[in-house]
């Protein structure tokens, strides 16, 4: 007998993955990539961490159908006998068993017990579509706990609904402001069912409604009632819209126009897989594979699009509410979505190199996104949620990101408005000048005190998260570079020359005596105690972390160190360090040495490629994967704070074996090589952008034990350098990598072999 086909991405990926531990925002299994409709059961409702979809809880409170950052929307349970709605989710949720339970990507199914109700989920981008199959019973009964008091991140400060005929209930919910999101945001919809109900009702304020026209008001809700018989199947369609109930039933009628469940689920898994074939790997263990694409599969779905079919979207940068269209093109469709999502913080590191590799055209419309909302509000943002303005996170994260767009040749965006907007941002009155979630007042970024001495001091007072010093100076300096590479290419050498000065900055703050990156005061002096373990001056972070966070100048740092040699000797002990508590720690946990859970300590393993030591990248790179990102139960999977894709997108960079230190920002993009983990990596490029085909990376005498590059050939040729330009990989080809159990000493690491560095 033959070797058993191979499966399909699709059927690789194990939704399961880290779900007794991942925030409310994240799991979203019955959806398409990047949809609007993020549909899955919720299990626990109350808070951004600890609710959503957890594991080891054995209840469903609802289903509901936006899991966004900072945003909920439109939970709904089937349920039969006693009318419970009224009462909360704490009495009308229903047990369930994962023995009877399904997901995959597009598609979810379990039984809710104390129900007798088998449900089913799936979607297409705007559009949810259920399938439940009732007991038999006069009181089976589809609730809309509308204004429920906490789903997720919010409560719901509106609601409203009213039944159309007797096959369709349209309305809102209204998430109540939060300390991220400023304004309260509406989400409206429209559901419609393929069977006639026989009554409609509801409740508010706990009170079960006479014969109501409509439910309107926090904490109201409503249900449809049936009378089925054994197995009746009862299917609703619920659409949603950020601009209105007429644009929700516009999405509904344009995406859904039929009630063929199996084909929504078929069509579901087809798009899943066409974009998670982007990437094909050949070679590895099965649970390998399977964590490669969970990873990419989170990498394409913690971002949610905001944009309907025909274009439209909210603008909430304003005072009041705007409606506008993207820009359609000469067949009347939109050129681009409109979309929401968290902090770009960090993801130099992750994204924006996956994105740019596997899916252009996902960070083109990004791009539009973020340089629509300078546009219409005034300023490109960090954390666009809900059309508002959120501040969240620190410094113009924006900035590397467009900017890496544009040097890899992904440009279809307005990129003078783009560059306008990013400049604003690098000086007062833009994100430099506000702090986390800063939305009132312009002090907490402290980019005036940058400007005048070179620094960010420690010390600023403001009503902002986040308001840290030291971290601020490095991000503002690497920031500024990227800028200096946009202002070089568009020919703009004033300010090239400007903001290559700025991206010195961070060495103000490099303290010759201990060795580190050090906070100063207001007054200049140094920060006193100092522990480079400790928190104070460094977001989520401390200075063991935060040293190396130079990525655009890692030999000018290199040199204050006292040369490449001591560097890596003080990095690699550190790593020595976090191989002690597989490089994880919590959040902003004093004492870290090494931290794979958040975004501030992503980069560190590559840094040794820059200092002439590859092989330590390569030796660290597997021993992470390794250690850390090699779970595959719904315990044990991201150990960390897997902000919206970023952990997964990082994940999928180490087991190709590809990175970017500085994020794709240089004038001339290239890629740093490590160990791949598997035999054969074929990337599928966009013809619109590459004109290359396939880029494969192929592996030879790759096992656990060999770990270290021996030898590289790009195309037939030798290579002896440890990176290799974008424009190698756009033009398409084939990287061949022979592995081996002890490092080549030589391979990558003469000085003319090293990858570019601001100095040395």
């Amino acid at each position: 007998m033959g070797e058993p086909a191979p499966q399909a991405p699709v059927d690789l990926v194990n939704v399961f993955i880290d779900t007794a531990n991942q925030r409310y925002f994240f799991f979203a299994s019955a959806c398409r990539p990047f949809g609007m409709v993020s549909l899955c059961p919720d299990t626990k409702i109350d808070g951004a961490w600890n609710s959503g979809y957890r594991y080891e809880v054995d209840s469903i409170r609802c289903f509901s159908h936006l899991h966004a950052w900072q945003m909920s929307a439109i939970p709904v349970l089937p349920t039969t006998g006693e009318m419970c709605g009224h009462l909360g989710s704490n009495v009308y949720k229903s047990r369930f068993s994962h023995d009877d339970e399904e997901a995959c990507p597009g598609y979810h199914s379990v039984f809710l017990q104390d129900y007798g109700v088998r449900a089913e989920l799936t979607s297409t981008d705007r559009v949810g579509l259920h399938r439940y199959t009732f007991p038999a019973g006069d009181n089976s009964r589809i609730l809309f706990d509308l204004g429920i008091e906490e789903l997720g991140p919010c409560g719901m400060s509106d609601a409203l609904a009213r039944p159309v005929g007797d096959t369709e209930i349209e309305g809102f919910v209204e998430c109540e402001i939060t300390r991220r999101r400023p304004k309260a945001t509406r989400v409206y919809f429209v559901a419609r069912f393929d069977t006639p109900f026989a009554e409609f009702g509801g409740w508010e304020d706990g009170e079960v409604l006479d014969s109501p026209t409509e439910t309107a008001g926090p904490g109201s809700g409503c249900f449809v009632r049936y009378a089925t018989q054994t197995g009746q199947i009862v299917q609703m369609k619920l659409a949603i819209s950020y601009c209105g109930v007429e644009q929700a039933r516009l999405n509904l009628d344009a995406e859904l126009p039929h009630w063929d469940f199996d084909r929504v689920r078929r069509e579901s898994r087809d798009v899943w897989n066409e974009w998670l074939s982007r990437i094909e790997i050949e070679g590895g263990a099965h649970d390998q594979r399977v964590r490669f694409y969970t990873d990419l599969w989170h990498a394409l779905q913690g971002r949610r699009t905001v944009s309907d079919v025909g274009g439209t979207y909210s603008d909430m940068t304003g005072p009041t509410q705007v409606i506008r269209r993207n820009a359609l093109d000469a067949n009347g469709r939109p050129r681009h979505k409109h979309y929401s999502s968290d902090a770009f913080w960090g993801a130099q590191w992750n994204l924006s190199i996956l994105w740019s590799v596997a899916y252009p055209r996902v960070m083109e419309e990004f791009c539009n996104s973020l340089i629509d909302m300078y546009k219409n509000g005034g300023m490109i943002p960090r954390g666009p949620v809900g059309g508002n303005y959120s501040f969240v996170m620190s410094a113009a994260t924006s900035t590397p990101f467009i900017v890496a767009a544009y040097m890899k040749g992904i440009r279809g965006f307005d990129i003078e408005a783009g560059y306008a907007g990013m400049r604003k941002n690098h000086f007062p009155g833009g994100l430099m000048s506000k702090a986390g979630y800063e939305h009132d007042t312009w002090v907490g970024g402290g980019v005036e005190y940058y400007i005048e001495r070179g620094y960010v001091p420690e010390g600023i007072e403001a009503n902002a998260f986040h308001v840290c010093g030291a971290t601020h100076t490095l991000e503002y300096s690497y920031e500024d570079w990227c800028l200096a590479q946009m202002a070089c290419a568009l020919g703009r050498h004033d300010d090239a020359d400007l903001f290559m000065r700025r991206a010195a900055y961070w060495a103000n703050l490099y303290d010759a005596e201990s060795g580190f990156i050090r906070p100063r005061k207001m007054d200049g002096s140094w920060l006193a105690p100092f522990d480079p373990g400790g928190k104070p001056g460094f977001e989520e972070s401390n200075s063991y972390i935060d040293t190396w966070k130079i990525s655009h100048d890692l030999r000018g740092l290199a040199a204050r160190m006292g040369g490449c040699d001591v560097a890596c000797e003080r990095l690699n002990a550190q790593f020595e360090s976090g191989a002690k508590h597989d490089f994880v720690h919590e959040r902003g946990e004093e004492n870290e040495q090494v931290n794979f859970g958040n975004q501030p300590g992503m980069g560190l393993a590559h840094i040794f490629s820059y200092l002439g030591k590859p092989w330590l990248t390569q030796k660290w790179v597997r021993q992470v994967v390794k250690q850390a990102f090699s779970g595959v139960t719904p315990a044990l999977g991201y150990r960390g704070d897997e902000d919206q894709g970023q952990i997964g997108a990082l994940g999928v960079l180490f087991a190709i074996g590809l990175f970017d230190m500085v994020g794709g920002a240089a004038t001339e993009p290239y890629y740093e090589i490590t160990t791949p983990i598997f035999d054969r990596i074929t990337i599928h490029l966009d013809s619109d952008y590459y004109p290359g085909g396939t880029f494969v990376i192929e592996t030879e005498n790759n096992s656990p034990e060999n770990t270290y590059v021996q030898s590289a050939e790009l195309n037939g040729k030798p290579l002896s350098r440890c990176w290799f330009p974008h424009a190698d990989f756009a033009n398409g080809g084939t990287l061949k990598l022979e592995l081996g159990p002890t490092p080549n000493t030589a391979w990558g690491s003469a000085p003319d072999d090293l990858p570019p560095s601001m100095t040395g």
